[in-house]
């Protein structure tokens, strides 16, 4: 049998991303977590569908966190920023906000000569990034 080549999937210019949840044992502790850490990114509680599911965005709810007590599990997920300074201002707010720093901002060449990011570790111990890819 010959192999015929597949189509290309079309390229978008926007994030195919939609929006992301994690589940977690404290709702409220991870509410009053990601209110202040994701403040300076300009996001905030936007919606509560249902009791222990939390939706928080800029200008629609895309990243969310729900109800979990058995969560074991951890993940790693990244907010794109604009600006160094930006990086800056959310791993300041995440520690002040109880996050465990898991790397402090600064330039990361071992990903792409213009990458800037800076990790914290939330509650449940999931990795959050704020990047810049312009620094």
């Amino acid at each position: 049998m010959r192999s015929t080549p597949q189509s290309s999937p079309t390229r978008h210019t926007a994030s195919v991303i939609d929006h992301l949840k994690l589940h977690v044992r404290d709702v409220e502790r991870s509410r009053a977590f990601y209110a202040e850490a994701l403040a300076p990114l300009g996001y905030r509680a936007m919606l509560e569908p249902a009791p222990g599911v939390v939706g928080f965005g800029a200008d629609r709810p895309d990243f969310w966190v729900a109800l979990d007590p058995e969560a074991t599990g951890v993940a790693h997920v990244a907010f794109g920023v604009d600006s160094t300074a930006a990086v800056d201002a959310f791993h300041a707010a995440a520690l002040d906000a109880g996050g465990r720093d898991n790397g402090a901002p600064g330039p990361r060449p071992q990903y792409h000569p213009r990458y800037y990011g800076a990790f914290v570790l939330d509650p449940d111990g999931n990795n959050v990034e704020a990047v810049c890819h312009r620094a």
